[in-house]
């Protein structure tokens, strides 16, 4: 584990040094307090940092009160205060400030050692929590299959983006897709057949939208694309090229080669339609695109009346 030493004196620096690397720390070394601050606002800062209490620029204690004020997404960082003070005001005051220990000189190295270890399983433990709390937005807001998001978030980021659009005055094009003839894989091949193909089909698309585009699992196999910033020609040559993208070759499972299409449907999400009358109008392009034969892309033609 990396771990940031904030010391103004050569003799600590260097004796607290080779604890460090002897116990198989990585040492990033700070000089003044300054010298940390810059070093703790890099991207990959140092989770654990041991900060002398009095230093030149910025003092152990500010440098944790700076720390604490982060923005609430970045890691956590550890602080051990290292300090000659002893009265229990002072060490009360550099709690308060955000530091997580603090350890008085002189001190020797087993119980150096001892606090060390403890910020560290502290942090083990912490970052298991940042990692379960991501799974458990994850399974909430993404479809268990295809690894895009579920129906209610695509339909939530749809209803966000509406709002933006009419804020910005900015179009928004709007695409619900269907895998053509998806029920006749899942019957003459298999579902496990089927499941592949599904997210094939969500991996082909995704990985041709850009970061700020939202691709769903809208049902079955439908999945709702909402495309901010793009016309309605856009939305359409665009969805033309994801089509192109699904059906660009086979899926294979075990033995079977699976050919698969798309038909899409287009609209554009205007400054006086509801959510519901968007997704009609590209309902009703999609049904459009399937009874031309499907494996192509179809326009709304035109605006129900706004709910």
């Amino acid at each position: 584990m990396r771990i940031l030493l904030a010391e103004d004196s050569k003799v600590y620096r260097h004796l607290v040094t080779a604890f460090l690397r002897d116990w198989g720390f990585e040492v990033v070394i700070a000089n003044d307090g300054s010298e940390a601050w810059k070093l703790l606002q890099k991207p990959d800062a140092p989770r654990l940092a041991v900060l002398d209490w009095v230093l030149p620029g910025i003092d152990g204690v500010e440098l944790c009160r700076r720390i604490r004020h982060r923005d609430a997404t970045e890691p956590y960082i550890y602080t051990l205060l290292l300090t000659s003070k002893s009265q229990k005001q002072d060490l009360l005051d550099a709690m308060q400030a955000g530091a997580d220990d603090f350890l008085t000189k002189p001190f020797d190295a087993p119980e150096l050692r001892a606090r060390l270890l403890a910020a560290t399983r502290i942090l083990e433990v912490q970052e298991q929590l940042v990692k379960a709390r991501e799974s458990y937005r994850v399974a909430a807001t993404h479809d268990s299959l295809t690894q895009v998001w579920n129906r209610a978030e695509i339909i939530d980021f749809l209803g966000r983006e509406i709002s933006r659009a009419r804020r910005s005055k900015l179009p928004l094009g709007v695409v619900l897709v269907d895998v053509d003839h998806f029920k006749s894989v899942n019957d003459s091949i298999g579902h496990l057949a089927g499941d592949m193909v599904l997210k094939e089909v969500a991996q082909r698309m995704r990985s041709r939208l850009r970061l700020y585009d939202g691709v769903g699992r809208y049902g079955g196999e439908e999945f709702l694309l909402v495309l901010p910033g793009c016309d309605l020609g856009t939305t359409t040559s665009r969805a033309d090229e994801l089509r192109l993208a699904v059906c660009s070759q086979p899926v294979m499972c075990n033995t079977h080669s699976i050919t698969i299409t798309a038909s899409m449907g287009t609209t554009l999400a205007g400054p006086c339609l509801g959510l519901e009358a968007i997704l009609q109008m590209a309902d009703a392009a999609l049904y459009d695109a399937k009874r031309k034969g499907r494996n192509r892309v179809e326009e709304a033609v035109r605006e129900p009346v706004s709910q």
